[in-house]
């Protein structure tokens, strides 16, 4: 068994080091062909004249992402929450099924959902196409949703009722044993939610591009449209060649080094609480 044990690990292991392997191995002498300076730096992406710059798609990267953060994870703590201590009996499978099920929808149906929803509500009140950063963010926030609710709701529940009780018998209410006594005690296990949640809102692909708008420029407002990353690759990786879809390959790279430095801040975070 050990044995067995041992090839799985080593299974994936070497999964993870064909794939890093294989990005170096085609993206690296695509950025020393553009120039690093160039191709980071750069504010236009132009392939029919060889310009690759990726920096406007870094910045939409981490507009949307940031977007989604901030509506989506207050929400997801406070439904936590209300799972956790304040649901009652008999309304708890009902919320814990609806959970569920967002986190099985495929990301294209939420993608649908804002083109056919968010998007249109967003054009009639601020006008413009309606696919926009704005537009983005809603719908990341609510594919996050899940991971965060269910990863922060089972960290509230392994919180000792200690905690709970000890907090009541000094005086404080229902309310204030749970938000200063059990949250601070769970918030090892809610940075971990926010951090997995991050993980799937820098990756998610299918929904931004129906909903982002895909113009590789800066990001000129809330209600603008603009292109991430994984948006950039999906859209001209089918009929991109030669040095431009080598560029497409180092920006899965930039890419890879974007979620590893997400992962490194948020653990250094989760360390310090």
């Amino acid at each position: 068994m050990k044995l067995i044990f041992l090839l799985a690990a080593s299974v994936s292991v070497a999964a993870v080091a064909l794939i890093c392997f294989f990005m170096f191995a085609n993206g690296v002498p695509a950025m020393q062909k553009i120039g690093f300076g160039n191709f980071l730096l750069g504010m236009k992406w132009k392939p029919e004249i060889d310009l690759y710059g990726i920096f406007p798609m870094i910045v939409g990267s981490l507009v949307v992402t940031v977007g989604a953060i901030i509506l989506g994870v207050p929400f997801g703590i406070m439904t936590a929450i209300y799972m956790a201590r304040f649901c009652p009996a008999k309304f708890y499978p009902v919320m814990k099924h609806g959970v569920n099920l967002l986190a099985g929808i495929p990301s294209v149906v939420y993608g649908f959902f804002g083109l056919t929803a968010i998007v249109p509500i967003i054009r009639s009140v601020f006008g413009g196409s309606g696919t926009s950063i704005l537009a983005a963010s809603i719908v990341l926030a609510i594919m996050i949703l899940p991971t965060i609710i269910s990863v922060s709701e089972t960290s509230l529940r392994a919180v000792p009722e200690l905690f709970y009780e000890g907090s009541l018998a000094l005086g404080a209410c229902k309310e204030r044993s749970v938000f200063f006594a059990e949250l601070p005690a769970a918030k090892s296990g809610i940075i971990a939610g926010i951090i997995l949640g991050v993980g799937r809102a820098v990756g998610e692909t299918m929904a931004v591009i129906m909903v982002a708008g895909n113009q590789a420029v800066m990001p000129r407002g809330l209600v603008k449209g603009i292109r991430t990353l994984t948006a950039n690759i999906v859209l001209e990786m089918g009929y991109a060649a030669g040095l431009h879809r080598e560029a497409l390959i180092a920006t899965s790279v930039v890419l890879f080094f974007f979620i590893l430095i997400i992962n490194f801040v948020f653990m250094m975070t989760k360390k310090k609480a």
